[in-house]
């Protein structure tokens, strides 16, 4: 079992525990509402979208946004939840989408799938699809861990997440085009999600 398969096994309980959960997440709306006004009209694309709730929310607050993510399962799930707004199938890896279709992405939780060998690879192909002085918004776990998961709300699964620090993400990020705008972190909500510090990554495509 990969990762793809395991999202495909956990989907609708995953729908039921995280689609509402921006509801409770104030600085993760700020930092989308403040993607949507830099991608200025154009569009942003929910890499690793899961359910679609973070793609909702973009659509909601006027954004031009799609999604894409890796499970066939979440992507029917977010379809069915999230009518007038597009979701298809892809691998962040290997995007099937044109150079700079993309104003801005939210990689909202997807990079913690990417291996650190593989890091670099990942961040060159967003860096692709992002149209000039398009802006990633990535959110991850801080650490230095690696938590691997046989089992998940019941489900059998083969999934690892891997957690970052800010600075060496800062420095793939630069390594791969991109300028480092801001950087921000936080401690977790109560209750609501892993109990891990979270950060964020705001960084221009350059040239």
């Amino acid at each position: 079992m990969n990762t793809r398969q395991s999202y495909d096994a956990v989907a609708d309980e995953y729908v039921r525990r995280i689609y509402d959960e921006l509801q409770h997440k104030p600085l993760d709306r700020q930092l989308l509402d403040r993607l949507d006004a830099v991608a200025n009209g154009g569009v942003i694309c929910d890499i690793g979208c899961g359910p679609g709730h973070v793609a909702r929310f973009l659509h909601e607050h006027g954004a031009n946004v799609c999604g894409i993510d890796l499970s066939d399962a979440m992507v029917v799930r977010a379809r069915q939840l999230n009518p007038g707004i597009e979701f298809r199938q892809g691998d962040m890896m290997a995007l099937d989408v044109a150079d700079g279709s993309f104003a801005g992405i939210a990689a909202f939780y997807s990079l913690i799938h990417i291996p650190k060998t593989q890091m670099i690879a990942a961040l060159k192909e967003l860096h692709r699809v992002l149209s000039p002085g398009g802006v990633l918004l990535a959110a991850f776990h801080l650490g230095t861990e690696t938590l691997h998961l046989d089992e998940w709300w019941e489900h059998k699964v083969s999934v690892d997440f891997h957690f970052f620090q800010v600075l060496e993400m800062q420095a793939w990020m630069k390594a791969t085009g991109f300028e480092i705008a801001d950087a921000i972190e936080r401690d977790p909500y109560p209750e609501i999600e892993h109990q891990s510090r979270r950060g964020y990554i705001f960084a221009r495509r350059v040239g």
